[in-house]
């Protein structure tokens, strides 16, 4: 019985492995299915796949623009921490944090598939403390393109569902989901050289 159920989970990762690798990011398919609402970028630089995932391997660096001071973060930046993993395995967990007057912001997340140099996906766990969007899960592609690589960057999520941050979300979740992937996008081109697809 052990050593079926053993065969039975190895197909499962499989079957996993095949789906994240081959999708086109359509994730909307995903056992979340109150993630309802989609947006993603993409871009070509002058890297190759390796180097592409080395650096959006690190959750500093993909996220950098979490960090910056923005409108669309209310004037706040939020700071990254993750676990012993560093974000680079999977299981491996992430912790954004930020505050603005009377408001704490957290979510934490969970990196629930990674091939390297092809693809990586994360998502939150439980129930996220943000403003504008609620529940997420979070991918990036990366595919060779003659010496230099093209990158989409997705993001699937929810609204939040209750008092004034449902309203705030109705009016600007669509807007800051854009801006998150279309950040990371502009940070890879201007990391590698290249341009907006």
């Amino acid at each position: 019985m052990v050593r079926g159920t053993t065969l039975c989970s190895l197909q499962l990762m499989a079957v996993r492995a095949h789906i994240g690798l081959m999708r086109q990011l359509d994730m909307r398919g995903t056992a979340n299915a109150n993630l309802t609402r989609h947006e993603e970028a993409r871009c070509e630089v002058a890297a190759s796949p390796t180097n592409v995932f080395e650096h959006i391997d690190q959750p500093q660096r993909l996220s950098a623009h979490m960090s910056r001071k923005s409108w669309r973060l209310a004037g706040m930046s939020m700071s990254i921490e993750t676990d012993a993993k560093g974000g680079r395995a999977i299981g491996s967990h992430m912790w954004l944090h930020g505050a603005m007057p009377g408001v704490s912001l957290a979510v934490e997340c969970v990196v629930v598939g990674r091939r390297a140099p092809k693809f990586k996906e994360w998502e939150t766990v439980g129930r996220p403390r943000l403003l504008v969007i609620g529940p997420y899960r979070m991918a990036v592609r990366i595919d060779p393109h003659n010496a230099r690589s093209t990158v989409t960057i997705a993001i699937d999520y929810a609204m939040p569902t209750e008092g004034w941050q449902r309203l705030l979300a109705h009016a600007l979740g669509r807007i800051y989901a854009r801006w998150c992937v279309r950040q990371m996008a502009r940070d890879l081109v201007i990391r590698f050289d290249g341009y907006i697809a």
